[in-house]
C-alpha cells in the first residue's frame, strides 16, 4: 500500500463526508441547488447518508480492500448521478461540483488496482 493511495483515499474519504455533513447541515450552498433541480426534499437524509457510508467505505477499505472498493464504485456512481441530475436540471455550470468529488474517489480506486 503506497503513500500516494493512503493520502488519495484519505482526500477522497474527508471530501465525500465534507459533503455528507453539508447536506445534514442543510448548508445553503448544498442544498439551494438540490431544490432548483428537483430533488425532493425527502431524499436529501438518504444522500447526506450514502456519501457518509461511502466515507467511511473508502476508510475502513484502508484495512478491508473489498470495502473501500464497492464504497469507491458507489460514490463514483453517486456522483455519476449527481452529475446527470445536474444536466437535466440543465444547470450546465453546475457540471463540475459533482466531477470534483468524484475525482479523489477515482483516483484512489486507479491507484488500488495499480497496486
Amino acid at each position: 500500500m503506497s503513500t500516494t493511495y493512503v493520502v488519495v483515499t484519505v482526500l477522497a474519504a474527508v471530501m465525500a463526508g465534507f459533503s455528507a455533513v453539508s447536506v445534514f447541515r442543510r448548508a445553503a450552498w448544498v442544498v439551494e441547488p438540490l431544490a432548483d433541480y428537483g430533488v425532493p426534499r425527502s431524499w436529501w437524509p438518504w444522500l447526506g447518508t450514502a456519501k457518509a457510508a461511502g466515507a467511511l467505505g473508502l476508510l475502513a477499505g484502508l484495512l478491508v480492500p473489498a470495502v473501500g472498493v464497492l464504497a469507491g464504485f458507489g460514490l463514483v456512481l453517486y456522483f455519476t448521478g449527481a452529475v446527470i441530475t445536474v444536466i437535466r436540471a440543465r444547470s450546465y455550470a453546475h457540471v463540475p461540483f459533482p466531477l470534483v468529488y468524484m475525482a479523489p474517489v477515482v483516483g484512489a480506486l486507479a491507484l488500488g488496482f495499480a497496486a
